[in-house]
């Protein structure tokens, strides 16, 4: 996110450029690792509600896991204004289950696992999401939504994604979008 100040740099961006070449020194040595088991994909999404001061958009990450570890991931500043945090959300529930057909089909076909018939669950933690997505009828905070989201309505009506509620704590894409404590930091890196 610092590259969208480089024809404008000042002595913070410089600092924060400081802070993530030190991060990556000090986890060079880091790497992801699989296990056997657990052979479903596991999706988990996370938005902040309007992080880009200069153009009010929001920020989206998900991470995709399958055998404990990371197979794909992903942040992006959201090509839409959002009116709500509720909205942002669903915006990014929404893509993140689209690429969970698109990772299903990949896996399928590279012979990975079989997972026609199994559904990926994707984690959100917000309770409007999961009631939005579940739900077909228009909720008050969700009815100026544009329907090209609602795509993830017919995603869970083919069974090819559930949409589950987890607390912040356990959302592993939190990292993609806000600070955390050394502590929870640390967390949810092991469970990449």
């Amino acid at each position: 996110m610092v590259s969208q100040y480089q024809l404008n740099l000042g002595l913070k961006h410089w600092q924060a450029v400081k802070h993530i070449l030190k991060y990556l020194r000090i986890t060079r040595d880091y790497m992801l690792v699989y296990h056997g088991k657990d052979l479903i994909p596991t999706g988990y999404t996370e938005s902040d509600f309007q992080s880009d001061l200069d153009f009010k958009k929001s920020t989206l990450g998900c991470v995709f896991t399958l055998g404990g570890g990371a197979i794909s991931w992903r942040c992006v500043k959201q090509s839409c204004i959002a009116d709500s945090t509720m909205e942002v959300e669903y915006v990014a529930t929404c893509q993140a289950a689209k690429k969970a057909i698109w990772l299903k089909k990949f896996l399928s076909d590279l012979g990975v696992v079989r997972m026609e018939q199994v559904p990926t669950t994707l984690f959100c933690d917000n309770r409007g999401v999961v009631a939005q997505s579940k739900d077909p009828r228009n909720h008050k905070k969700g009815k100026h939504i544009e329907r090209k989201y609602h795509f993830i309505r017919d995603i869970i009506a083919w069974g090819d994604v559930i949409v589950a509620k987890i607390d912040s704590v356990s959302n592993l894409a939190d990292p993609f979008t806000k600070s955390l404590p050394q502590r929870n930091f640390k967390s949810h890196l092991e469970g990449i």
